[in-house]
């Protein structure tokens, strides 16, 4: 039993800003180029309002093809040892892939058809992707509109791992 033996997952982040919220995520499938789907959860402590609107930054360094119809949101039963992730209902939305033309920089934007509720129940988006050619860390910003505001100001952050 050497310690380089160790399997732990574990994240180390330097001068992390205050203001970072770190939130779950899954992913079935963690190598290069593999198909992948990947669980972005919004946990019932991750809302405290309903939200009209949610806005995904996605990193420029996430080389992957993203097509709306293999993007959805649902109500999501997040697994664990005993159970698998997986949604219990779709969630109907509009949903928009942005790519800024200035800066490249890509964005999903998803509009459900009624506001997702600040209640008990866990909210996941979720893509079906091929992941990227490249390795690395990939850090996703969420940011989200609540109802009676015209504005939206940010949810909280994943960082994905591609081997």
């Amino acid at each position: 039993n050497k310690i380089e033996d160790a399997k732990a997952g574990f994240e180390i982040q330097w001068n992390q800003d205050p203001g970072y919220r770190k939130l779950k995520w899954f992913q079935k499938e963690n190598e290069r180029k593999f198909r992948n789907t990947i669980y972005f959860f919004f946990r019932p402590s991750d809302r405290n309002t309903e939200l009209l609107k949610i806005k995904v930054a996605i990193p420029k360094t996430f080389k992957s093809t993203l097509k709306e119809e293999k993007i959805s949101l649902c109500r999501v039963k997040i697994g664990g040892f005993e159970e698998r992730t997986k949604c219990l209902e779709d969630i109907p939305a509009d949903i928009e892939i942005n790519t800024d033309v200035s800066s490249s920089l890509r964005s999903l934007e998803i509009y459900p058809y009624s506001p997702i509720p600040s209640n008990r129940e866990s909210y996941a988006i979720v893509l079906k992707v091929f992941n990227p050619k490249k390795s690395g860390l990939f850090q996703f910003h969420s940011y989200g509109q609540p109802k009676g505001k015209s504005i939206s100001s940010y949810l909280g952050s994943w960082t994905i791992v591609i081997d």
